[in-house]
């Protein structure tokens, strides 16, 4: 969580945090189906969407938010290069359901649907201790310990939508 101290590190932080939790929200949705029924379309299309949607913020972290960071922070490369590492797993879980979600909408059943469930209820797993841990070291060193200085645009990416 943000300090008191202000500033436009500060400030990323705390959208560190909420970009995370419109994510939780997105895969708890679609665990759920909830997106499927409220939006009328394929789970296929939603599982696309989704996948999309953390693969952007991800590549946003890595080439805005973290990039500046390391230069800013030397000490912190090893934290952020795991970070990083979980991005590439987690991307690899992201085809898997994609590739599963095609499949669902291929056969019409219920079968390959379960399947996906499934890929998501670990998936979800994986990203919650991932968000946990950025949010507790980066989301530190961002409301501590980093200058605000003149951070580019690119840093700002991962949490647009």
């Amino acid at each position: 969580m943000a300090s008191q101290n202000g500033g436009r590190t500060v400030a990323l932080s705390r959208q560190l945090s909420l970009a995370h939790e419109e994510l939780r929200r997105l895969i708890n949705d679609l665990k759920s189906g909830a997106g499927h029924r409220r939006a009328g379309g394929t789970l296929a299309a939603h599982c696309l969407a989704f996948c999309s949607a953390l693969e952007t913020h991800h590549r946003g972290e890595d080439d805005g938010l973290f990039a500046q960071l390391v230069r800013e922070r030397p000490e912190l490369a090893g934290t952020v290069a795991k970070l990083v590492e979980d991005h590439g797993l987690i991307s690899t879980i992201l085809t898997r359901v994609a590739e599963l979600a095609q499949q669902a909408a291929d056969a019409g059943g219920r079968g390959p649907e379960e399947a996906v469930r499934r890929e998501l209820d670990g998936l979800a797993a994986v990203m919650e201790s991932h968000f946990r841990y950025e949010e507790r070291v980066i989301g530190a060193a961002l409301d501590r310990t980093v200058p605000d200085g003149d951070w580019p645009e690119p840093v700002f990416r991962p949490f647009r939508t």
